[in-house]
């Protein structure tokens, strides 16, 4: 068993490697080579290694950072404080999940259900390569693609999103021509692992439960003539 952990690591960073390379050959041609890119040992947008030349970025790296993180939809753990969804919204999730994820308040508070479950990630991962597929400018899509990698594909990053090898190949080959469709497969199986795994639990959940009630008790007031003077 360990044997077989220990190489599947070994493949895993070998697959790293390779979309790191092919990214900073994408780079290359697009004339945007970052000024690290001849060290062929170092794979420094990924965070496949240690050298020092993680400590010099540039501040245009920093800023670019920033501008392509992904977009958030709330930040607490109760739905009372996601955009507010009317009662027939919220009664429609329970029918499927694609109509949570149709729903802007559906998505922020099935989000912040992922969050006491520790696989915001997913989510995160899912809403990013919704924005990626917006785009339509390569050089921006060349960036974005890159920020996405290594912030939820790379096995160094403590967001990383469960994928299987065989997306992760999928992954590696897309990398060689990054484009607003390089995460195609990879979204798909992560928004099918939270239909499968999480939306059940989500329905069931408390916090869904208070959701209505809330809803419910607002609808219930607003029914109520107010008392004569």
């Amino acid at each position: 068993m360990g044997s077989e952990r220990a190489e599947m690591r070994k493949r895993q960073m070998q697959v790293h490697q390779e979309a790191a390379a092919s990214v900073l050959q994408a780079r290359h041609r697009m004339g945007n080579t970052p000024t690290n890119a001849s060290n062929a040992c170092c794979f420094c947008w990924c965070c496949c290694c240690s050298c020092s030349c993680l400590t010099v970025r540039g501040e245009d790296e920093t800023i670019q950072r920033s501008t392509f993180e992904p977009r958030t939809e709330g930040t607490t753990n109760n739905c009372d404080e996601s955009p507010k969804p009317t009662l027939e919204d919220a009664n429609s999730w329970a029918v499927s999940f694609e109509r949570v994820m149709k729903s802007a308040a559906g998505r922020s508070c099935f989000r912040q259900f992922l969050r006491t479950e520790f696989s915001e990630e997913n989510m995160m991962f899912w809403l990013a390569c919704e924005e990626l597929k917006k785009e339509t400018n390569k050089i921006v899509v060349e960036e974005k693609v890159r920020q996405i990698y290594e912030d939820f594909i790379s096995i160094l990053s403590p967001k990383e999103v469960s994928l299987d090898s065989r997306v992760r190949e999928v992954i590696n080959k897309n990398m060689l021509e990054p484009t607003s469709q390089t995460f195609d497969d990879a979204q798909q199986q992560i928004y099918t692992l939270m239909q499968r795994d999480s939306y059940p639990r989500f329905i069931n959940s408390s916090m869904y439960a208070d959701l209505l009630k809330s809803l419910e008790e607002e609808e219930e007031e607003e029914e109520v003539p107010p008392p004569e003077p």
